[in-house]
C-alpha cells in the first residue's frame, strides 16, 4: 500500500478521532468507560486504514492510446497490357512476314536479293500499320531542316543532342522528326491467345 495513500487517509481520520476525544471529555468528564473512548478514537483510524487498503485493490483502467491510422501506400502503377502490342506484331507478321524477316540470317544473301525481299516486307508492314494506326511527326519538317526549339518544350518528346548549353530557344538541325500516334484501332481477337503471333502451316500432299 503506498505511503502517500495511507497519509491521505489518516489525516482526516486523526482529525475526527481528536474531535471525538474532545467531545467525549466534554460530555462525560472522568468517565470510566474506556471502551467507549477507545471506540470513538480508534474507529475513524481503523476505518481510514480499511478504506485505503480497499482503494489499493482497485486497478486503474488501462490507458488506451489513440489508434494511429497509417494510410496504405499508393498502388504501384499497373504495367500496360501487352496484348495490343502482340496483336500488332501478329498483324505485321500476317501482312508483311515481319518476324520471318527479322529472324532470317541474311549473311548468305547478296544485297540485291535482300533489297528485293525488303520491298515486299516494307509494303506489307506499311499497309498493316496504316490500316490500324495513324501517325504524325512531332516536329514538322524534313530531316536536315533548320528548326527552332522554343522555351517550354517537352523533353520527353524532343531530345536535344550535340552541344547543348544555355537556355532555350535553341536552333539546330532536325535529325529525325519523331512520331506520335494520333489514332489506333487494334481489334481484339476473342478467344485467341495473344502470344500466338502466327500459326504454323503444314501442307498435306
Amino acid at each position: 500500500m503506498p505511503l502517500t495513500r495511507i497519509l491521505i487517509a489518516l489525516v482526516p481520520a486523526l482529525a475526527v478521532a481528536a474531535g471525538n476525544w474532545a467531545v467525549a471529555g466534554m460530555i462525560a468528564p472522568g468517565s470510566g468507560c474506556a471502551g467507549c473512548i477507545a471506540w470513538l478514537v480508534g474507529a475513524p483510524i481503523v476505518l481510514a486504514l480499511a478504506v485505503a487498503g480497499m482503494l489499493s485493490w482497485v486497478v486503474a483502467p488501462p490507458v488506451v492510446e489513440p489508434a494511429v491510422v497509417v494510410a496504405p501506400p499508393p498502388p504501384a502503377p499497373r504495367e500496360p497490357d501487352d496484348a495490343p502490342a502482340l496483336r500488332l506484331l501478329g498483324m505485321l507478321q500476317e501482312e508483311g512476314r515481319f518476324i520471318d524477316f527479322i529472324e532470317e540470317d541474311l549473311t548468305p544473301y547478296p544485297d540485291e536479293q535482300i533489297g528485293a525481299a525488303a520491298r515486299g516486307i516494307h509494303e506489307g508492314c506499311r499497309k498493316a500499320l496504316r490500316e490500324r494506326i495513324a501517325f504524325e511527326p512531332i516536329v514538322p519538317g524534313g530531316e536536315g531542316a533548320e528548326v527552332t526549339i522554343n522555351p517550354g518544350f517537352d523533353p520527353g518528346s524532343i531530345r536535344l543532342v550535340g552541344n547543348v548549353s544555355g537556355t532555350p530557344p535553341f536552333r539546330g538541325v532536325l535529325r529525325h522528326p519523331g512520331w506520335r500516334v494520333t489514332q489506333s484501332a487494334l481489334p481484339a481477337r476473342g478467344g485467341h491467345d495473344p502470344r500466338l503471333i502466327a500459326p504454323a502451316e503444314v501442307e498435306i500432299p
